[in-house]
């Protein structure tokens, strides 16, 4: 097979949550860049629906925005629903939704705040790939890239409640990848500090970023694109006897915090 074309989603139908802003933005993005028809999903309808006018600005026809809280069942099955009344199938689903309300010591989070972590990082994730796998890819296939974090494979600083989430996702994608990975391929990817907004609580404290550089080969932190790329690799054909991983995309840097 020729190597460009492994990378080809042309037909194919991809979901990506959390897609308004950051790395899901950037995903979104690469997968209709490369021939999907993407479907934005995250909270605020107007936010996905300027970020489905900038993609299709430049990849016409390719974007669609349907909000959704991932954390609510009622969004999410119909997220669902209306995905396959447009579309009739999912082919890729991005599980990139998530919070973290809460930058402290891990007994001093409130009852609220881990609930709530929980209710979109991880309960989120589980409950639309159960949706998405129903009502498609059990009969079509397809693959599913979680994004979990460098939080969820070693211990961290402030993030406690958040790192234990992803480290669920870590988990729950290499059981889904043990059950589902005769027709669906199920991996993750696990970021280290991205300049996002969301993240802006660790790169725009000098203290912090100076201790996460000090330990990074590279000398700086990530880039959404650079995450979304490494998603494109294991959504696509490029990556079709990848299944189980969790692909580190830190700089070498270990990302602890």
């Amino acid at each position: 097979m020729p190597a460009g074309s492994l990378f080809d989603l042309s037909g194919r139908v991809a979901l990506v949550t959390g897609a308004s802003r950051g790395i899901g933005s950037a995903i979104a993005g690469i997968l209709a860049e490369h021939g999907a028809q993407v479907v934005l999903s995250s909270r605020k309808q107007a936010d996905l629906d300027a970020e489905a006018e900038r993609i299709n600005s430049q990849n016409p026809e390719k974007a669609t925005a349907i909000a959704a809280h991932a954390g609510r069942p009622e969004d999410l099955e119909r997220l669902v629903k209306e995905v396959i009344e447009r579309f009739s199938r999912v082919d890729i689903l991005v599980n990139n939704a998530a919070t973290n309300p809460y930058f402290g010591p891990l007994l001093g989070a409130e009852l609220g705040v881990w609930d709530k972590t929980f209710e979109v990082n991880l309960r989120g994730v589980f409950l639309l790939t159960k949706l998405v796998h129903e009502a498609s890819m059990e009969k079509h296939g397809g693959a599913i890239v979680n994004v979990a974090s460098i939080g969820g494979l070693r211990p961290g600083i402030g993030l406690g409640v958040y790192n234990i989430t992803k480290a669920g996702v870590i988990m729950l994608t290499r059981q889904l990848a043990r059950e589902l990975g005769g027709r669906v391929r199920v991996n993750a990817v696990a970021p280290g500090v991205i300049k996002t907004r969301f993240a802006e609580a660790l790169w725009g404290n000098p203290e912090i970023l100076d201790r996460v550089l000090a330990q990074n080969p590279m000398g700086r932190i990530g880039v959404p694109e650079e995450v979304a790329a490494a998603v494109l690799f294991l959504a696509s054909d490029a990556a079709s006897y990848v299944n189980g991983e969790v692909l580190v995309v830190d700089g070498g840097g270990g990302g602890e915090v």
